[in-house]
Formats: C-alpha cells, structure tokens, sequence
C-alpha cells in the first residue's frame, strides 16, 4: 500500500485520494507535525480524516501515520485534580512544554509518567480475575481511593503479584495467563476508545435523588442519580453559574466538568472556585473529586466533538469503580455547531438550521450514556448527566433543545426575565418539568419525610394557581379579585421568593438540606391553611398582611441556621397565635 499523503485541506476536515489502509474511527498523525486526527469517512475513492488541532500550515503531500488504533484516553490514578484540554492533553503540561498558547502537534502524556503511587497489590498467585475484578489499590487523592480494575476484555488466573509499595503508572503490579496461554501484564493504567461504551453487568432503575441543595431542584424537579438533565437559557440567564453550584455542593463522588466551546473566563472561574472551596463532605478541597475538560471557544472547533466524549469515559470509568459520578457538560449547543461546521465542510444534506440529519442520534448516543449500573465486579455506580443547551434568543423551539428533550427526562428551562429579575437560579417553574417524581417519591417517603411529595404538589398547585390569575390582574388588577384568590397570589409570592429563589454568595441559603425544605414548605403551607379559614371566616386579608408574617417566611431562609431546624417550629407557633387574635378579633 502507498504511502498515505494528503490531497486536499478544507478547514479541520483533511482528505487523501485514492484508497488507503486506514480503518474507520483510527486515531491518525497528519502532517509533518504530527497534530491528531480521526477517521470519519472510508471508501474506495477517498479517506476523510477530522483534525483536532488547527490545521493552518499543512499542505497537500504532507504524510499521514497511522496509529494502528481509535482516539482513546488513558485511565488510571492522576486523573482527578487534573485540567484536561478536549482530547485529554494535560494543560498545565502543555504550557511547561509551549508556554500560554498550545503549540501545534503538541504532544503530551495524560497521566504524569514520574508519580509514584502507594499501591495495595489485592490479587495474589492462582487468583481467577474476571472483567471488571479491582486487582489494587491506591489514594489518588485524600478523598478518593482508585481502583484499578482488569479492561473489561481481559480475563485469566493470575500468575504473578507484585508486593505493595510505590509505582509508577507505567510499572507492571500483576500478571495473569488466559485460557489461551497468552500472559496479560496489568499496569496502574489502561486505555479506552472514547466513543465506545464502558460494558457494565446490569442497568439498574434510577431511585436514588441527586441531591443538590437547590430547593428548586431537590423539591420541584428532582433528578435522579444516573439520571440524564438539560439546562436549557439564553444568554445571561445563568447555565454556567447553575451548573457551577451543581457541581460544588452535589452529593456526587465524582465530578466532571466539561467547557466544551464557552468563554475561557468560565473554565478560569470553575478553576479558581474549586480550588479555594472546600468539600463540606470531606473538609478538603473540591479539586480532589475533580476533573476539568477545557476545550473553549478559542480553541479547535473540532475538537469540541471529543471533548464531550472525553468526559463521559472518564465518568464511566470511575462509576466502574463503584463511584456516583456527575458530569457537566457546558454547552451541548457548541458541540452541536461542531457538527454542523464539520457537516458543512464535508457537503453533506443540512437539515434543520443547517445541522446534520443525525443530530438527534448523536445527542441519544451520548445522553443514553448516563444510567445507574452494577458494574462488572458487582459494585453499584452511576454518572449522571447534566447538559446546559444554549439556543439562540432563548428559542426553545430551535433543533438542538427539541432534540435534547426527547433524550432528557429532566428540563429546567431558564428564564431571561426571572434572570433580569435577579430571580436565581432563574429556573421557570411553569416551564420546567422532571419525569422523575414518581420513581423517587418512594425514597423521599422513606429518607426526608412521609408528607414531602404531598407537600411539593400543594406547592406546585399553588403556583400554578397564581400564574392563571396573573392574566387577569394584568389585565383588570389585583383589587377586583376576592380575598382567597389575593391570599393565593400573596402565598406564591412568599414560595417564589422565600423558598424558590437561592442566594448562592450566603452562608446559610447557599446550600439547603432537603430536610430544612421540607420544614420551610410545611411553615409555608401552615401560613396558607391558617390564611384560608380566616379569610373564609370574613377577616380581610389587608389586616393578615399587616401582621408581617408573610414578609418575615421570605426571611426565614436566610434568620434560620442549618444547624438549629427546630427554630422552624417558633413559626409555626407564631403563625397559630398570630391568626388566633385576629379570630377573636
């Protein structure tokens, strides 16, 4: 076979004439300074090949190497604490090797080929390892112990075990022969086609909530732990700082945040953040439960397409582990304008807006990723999949946020005039939905409280009641509704304020426990059912608002510490007396 030469060069997208012996999805070398590139179409007249790396310079006649492989990530301890670039480059080792802007054909090695690892050797001589099996251990960081577990394509007895002590990534610690006499020797490493599954033994039902410590999420439109979410707004409505929060204060082991095309200030903030804030869980920093995959504006087009699939291996691998792992995905959007600038070059048929036809397949192959499995060894995990859509204008009916809703079962839809309203996080409740209620009203039963999803519906219908009634105040006012249809208005605005709406920069508001939210709903409600018999009974609710209690349940979030809940029942007291004197009165 000839050698593989380039033909012609259109943006990222690079073709050889004439057939080659490249094979589908290889990971390939193209040109004389070796940037990384990816088959994407094979036929006898032509090899198409998708570049990572900006492809200014290269010229037909260049060579392209084969690497005899597809585009892989290597997984193993070093992982975590690391800030990757779109195809798993390390940055802060690109910068050592080009300085502040990455130098084309860069080449470095993911996991730090030097550290040595404290490794406990589990496998011994004779054992039987299966796909999946942990065969040793490691702290790859204080709050996290890596598991190094056999590639799900290996199987065999072991043969050879290596004491514990210190290695490096690269050192051999077990040795196992298959049933076809052929040894495997298992390092502290493996590596995995990123677009390729991670194979677990069983899919599991979703029942478990990721908790948040957003009421707006936890209580109205939960998301369940291997669940699949879209985050969905404009411009200026908050997806970065609602995802920022999610991945801050969630009761994921595990996060990956992806920057997949947004401003490089974003990934910056996420940086310096994470940083600096500590796990509440662990009292350590949030980095040692952290990866972050830049691949921002500024940086190649193509090379967004990888990223998200970057992370989502990653996630799988430490849900492999028996981990519960939550993965950020900012913004699907810019992955999909990707596709279609890659879609253009290569002429194929637009569809809507100009997207490729199998957009909505794409985004079913990377959202059907998350789950909640038994992995290969018996360990429960999960990844949980948040993405943040950005449509233009905040047009929900563009392509990209239609076809994510049909993957999705939970969508919180940001709302530019919630956002504008300083109303964070600005998600609409009229607007939004969760199909995860049902599969998780059991757990809520069981953990929080018997009385919570009952709780959360009069909540709901309470708002849902204001919204129908806001059509007429704006049109005749509020003065010729009769007195419970202004009581309903005023409790709305106390759930709107007081309990939907989050300051995320107080100490007590910033994150809430799901105990604390149920309280605060039964002190609203008790306000509202207390509100209703007086009202019934004749008593203006002029003179209801006059007492202040209404005003002093939206300060209840911030006056009432976490850690002193039983305060809640001095309201609840001061709302049974209150009402009691103007009965009498």
């Amino acid at each position: 076979m000839a050698e593989n030469r380039i033909y012609s060069i259109n943006g990222p997208v690079v073709t050889i004439k004439g057939k080659t012996d490249l094979s589908m999805m290889e990971m390939v070398y193209v040109g004389k300074d070796r940037l990384v590139g990816e088959v994407i179409r094979l036929d006898d007249k032509a090899t198409t090949i998708q570049v990572y790396e900006e492809t200014s310079g290269l010229a037909p006649g260049q060579p392209v190497y084969a690497t005899g492989g597809p585009l892989s990530v290597t997984l193993g301890p070093g992982i975590l604490r690391n800030i990757y670039d779109g195809i798993q480059r390390p940055l802060p080792a690109l910068e050592d090797q080009s300085g502040p802007f990455i130098a084309r054909g860069c080449s470095v090695i993911p996991l730090d080929p030097d550290a040595k690892w404290e490794v406990t050797v589990l496998a011994k001589p004779g054992d039987q390892l299966t796909a999946g099996q942990v065969y040793a251990t490691c702290p790859e960081t204080p709050a996290i112990l890596h598991r190094c577990m056999v590639p799900p394509d290996v199987s065999g007895t072991v043969t050879w075990a290596a004491p514990d002590g210190s290695y490096t990534v690269n050192d051999t610690v077990v040795k196992l022969t298959d049933d076809a006499g052929k040894e495997h020797e298992l390092t502290l490493c493996q590596k995995w086609p990123i677009r390729i599954p991670r194979p677990v033994g069983q899919r599991m039902p979703a029942q478990r909530p990721l908790i948040t410590g957003m009421r707006v999420v936890d209580t109205m439109f939960p998301i369940a732990k291997g669940g699949a979410a879209a985050i969905p707004g404009g411009f200026g409505t908050g997806k970065t700082m609602t995802q920022h929060q999610l991945a801050k204060f969630c009761d994921a082991d595990i996060i990956i945040y992806v920057g997949c095309g947004e401003r490089g200030n974003e990934m910056t903030q996420a940086l310096t953040e994470f940083s600096e804030l500590n796990d509440p869980r662990t009292g350590r920093p949030h980095t040692d439960r952290t990866v972050l995959i830049a691949n921002t504006s500024n940086m190649p087009v193509a090379a967004r397409e990888a990223s998200i699939y970057t992370g989502i291996t990653l996630a799988e691998y430490y849900r492999d582990m028996g981990y519960h792992t939550a993965m950020m995905a900012d913004s699907t959007s810019r992955w999909a304008e990707a596709l279609r600038e890659i879609s253009g070059r290569l002429e194929e048929m637009p569809a809507d807006e100009g997207y490729p036809a199998y957009l909505p397949s794409r985004l079913a192959q990377f959202y059907e990723r998350a789950g909640y499995i038994q992995a290969l060894n018996g360990q429960e995990g999960s990844v949980t999949v948040i993405g943040a859509v950005s449509p233009q204008g905040s047009d929900f009916s563009e392509p990209v946020t239609q076809n994510t809703k049909r993957f999705t079962r939970c969508f919180w839809a940001l709302d530019k005039a919630l956002a504008y309203a300083r109303h964070y996080p600005a998600i609409n409740w009229n607007t939004s939905y969760s199909e995860y209620l049902g599969d998780l009203s059991e757990w809520y039963y069981d953990n929080v409280g018997p009385d919570f999803m009952q709780c959360r519906e009069r909540i709901a219908g309470l708002l849902l009641q204001e919204t129908s009634l806001m059509e007429i105040v704006k049109l005749i006012g509020s003065d010729v509704l009769p007195d419970d249809q202004k009581l309903i208005i005023e409790t709305a605005r106390v759930i709107r304020v007081g309990f939907l709406q989050q300051n995320f920069f107080h100490d007590q508001d910033t994150y809430v426990s799901l105990e604390k939210q149920l309280k605060m709903m039964r002190v609203i409600l008790h306000l509202y059912d207390k509100s209703l018999a007086l009202v019934t009974k004749q008593i203006p609710i002029s003179r209801l608002l006059r007492t202040g209690l209404f005003d002093k349940l939206i300060k209840m979030k911030y006056d009432i510490p976490n850690d002193h809940l039983e305060l809640l029942d001095d309201y609840m007291d001061e709302i049974d007396q209150k009402t009691s004197e103007l009965m009498r009165d």
